[in-house]
């Protein structure tokens, strides 16, 4: 089967808090994109739904918290996936930075930060 994602996926497994509203749940990243994230579905989830999620969680060995909005877009069993709808620009730069440091690949990195322009420019 071939590949049909466009941004490159990094493995980052960290404790998260998933907010919606008056909820929360303890959560892990799995992992990252420019354009979403893959979450451990908590224990006490319950079915999720089409309004923004408020995603928090801490780099390792930092005090640095990275925040963002995210939809729900898909629930696996064991799996959340999130697109992200709204990041501020702090978390936006320590995110670009954490996938150019795993990514490895300068010109990938370049050609999906076009992409992800590309496409705030359509909606």
């Amino acid at each position: 089967m071939p590949e049909r994602r466009k941004f490159s996926r990094v493995v980052y497994r960290t404790p998260a808090t998933i907010q919606q509203g008056e909820q929360s749940w303890q959560s892990k990243v799995l992992d990252l994109s420019l354009k979403g994230a893959l979450l451990a579905t908590p224990l006490d989830w319950v079915e999720g739904n089409n309004k923004d999620y408020d995603i928090s969680f801490r780099l390792h060995d930092s005090d640095i918290e990275l925040a963002m909005e995210l939809k729900l877009i898909q629930e696996c069993g064991e799996y959340l996936r999130f697109q992200l709808d709204h990041i501020d620009i702090d978390s936006a730069s320590h995110l670009k930075r954490l996938v150019e440091l795993n990514v490895g690949n300068d010109d990938l990195l370049h050609r999906e930060l076009a992409q992800l322009t590309d496409l705030k420019d359509t909606v």
